[in-house]
């Protein structure tokens, strides 16, 4: 898990392509200094496994194996040695807890649309899958790049193409790739988790209200101490 806050702007040192595949190398300085083989990464709000071990030479080297459909499903398909990547660590449990959870589980590939570029503040636009917009509310949360923000505006429900809006201080485009991030690049989304649970609770919503889709502890089967027959997706925060 991780919380949105970037730790480090990386670079993509090399991007090797298979069949149905690529191996990512970034240059994550000593980030990854302490990052085991197996560990997990968040590469612009993408979690990626290690899956090689650096070099004494190069010890600042991560290296990932990255299925096809998460090339074309996130903007790291589009990826091109040279290129600047948002990384975080994962959470440890006594860290601090300064954005909002993320799983760095990428639900949809968005495009920067607009931005506005004021001396003490920028505001971004960004378009956003149709499917994703009912999960995004002013003021909630959301993961862009992996960098945890807070939107300040959304799309109305009768709007053509769903857009969000959030907006950056200094800091954190210095410290992110939005100092850089032209109109028209694809940028990873990821909602709320709260908002993508909500919505596959409602989903099973009967004529008593959701409430009835979620279970309860008034008998032993429920909580789980008997056999059951049943079976069964703006502001920083800087």
């Amino acid at each position: 898990m991780f919380t949105g806050i970037i730790e480090e702007l990386g670079t993509v040192e090399s991007i090797e392509h298979t069949n149905d595949s690529a191996a990512i190398t970034i240059d994550a300085g000593p980030l990854v200094a302490d990052l085991d083989l197996g560990g997990s990464l968040s590469v612009n709000g993408v979690c990626l496994t290690s899956t090689r071990q650096p070099t004494e030479q190069r010890p600042g080297l991560f290296t990932a194996e990255v299925m096809g459909e998460t090339l074309r499903l996130t903007g790291l398909g589009s990826l091109v040695t040279g290129d600047r990547v948002n990384l975080e660590r994962c959470t440890p449990a006594s860290g601090r807890f300064d954005g909002h959870v993320v799983q760095g589980h990428v639900d949809g590939r968005g495009e920067l649309l607009n931005r506005i570029d004021r001396p003490d503040w920028s505001t971004l636009r960004i378009g956003i899958p149709n499917d994703l917009a009912p999960l995004t509310a002013i003021k909630g949360s959301i993961a862009l790049n992996g960098v945890s923000l807070t939107l300040t505006a959304v799309s109305e429900p009768s709007a053509p193409s769903a857009w969000v809006e959030v907006g950056l201080i200094p800091a954190t485009l210095a410290h992110t790739t939005f100092g850089e991030l032209p109109v028209g690049a694809a940028v990873n989304v990821e909602v709320d988790v709260l908002a993508k649970y909500t919505a596959r609770l409602l989903s099973f919503r009967t004529d008593g209200g959701a409430a009835d889709a979620v279970p309860t502890h008034s008998s032993p089967a429920s909580a789980g101490s008997s056999p059951s027959n049943s079976t069964q997706q703006g502001v920083d925060h800087d």
